[in-house]
């Protein structure tokens, strides 16, 4: 039972804190576990909630305390709440991705032929491709690509940056993706997995 000293408009003071953080800290945690069904974040919003009440306490009354803090509580849960749908959101959107990377990997395994891999055709492709690249850019990749070289022997031998190096070869592959669009597998297959 409230004493009339808390009942007032008497300024927050240590003692009436003390006591409004017992009556109310049960009640404020059980109506933030009843929207955000999660006891452990509902007892830390509550104790933020209070916290944060506390430090505007030479504004606040004995009257307004506990309004004041059950609407910290209210925009903490809909904070929580939110940034758990946008959790919800991602998930989604990385569950979809990944089952459009795994149905392209499906169908795509599908339609390869393994004979395609040693296609003449998407040999002239890579050769020509290969030709028409500027000369650094052509060296590095053979080096890193058919020759096994690492970036950092490449970048030493060279008087570049293993940055640098990395440059090319990504300029290269994206030339021969590009190339060889109809050759995924073929593509995938000699330059992808070394």
């Amino acid at each position: 039972m409230e004493s009339k000293e808390y009942r007032t408009g008497a300024p927050l003071d240590l003692a009436a804190f003390n006591h409004l953080f017992g009556v109310y800290q049960q009640r404020f945690i059980r109506f933030a576990v009843s929207y955000i069904a999660d006891e452990a974040a509902a007892e830390d919003i509550v104790m933020e909630s209070f916290v944060a009440a506390w430090s505007r306490r030479e504004t606040l009354s004995v009257t307004m305390f506990a309004p004041y803090t059950l609407t910290i509580v209210k925009n903490k849960c809909l904070n929580w709440l939110r940034a758990q749908q946008v959790r919800s959101r991602v998930a989604e959107d990385l569950h979809s991705h990944g089952d459009r990377m795994l149905r392209m990997r499906i169908s795509t395994l599908e339609v390869c032929d393994p004979e395609e891999l040693f296609s003449e055709e998407a040999r002239r492709l890579v050769e020509k491709t290969l030709a028409a690249l500027p000369e650094r850019t052509r060296e590095i990749f053979l080096r890193s690509r058919f020759r096994g070289e690492s970036y950092k022997q490449i970048a030493a031998e060279t008087g570049t940056t293993v940055k640098s190096v990395e440059f090319e070869v990504s300029k290269a592959m994206k030339q021969l993706r590009t190339a060889l669009k109809d050759y995924l597998a073929y593509f995938i297959f000699w330059f992808y997995i070394s």
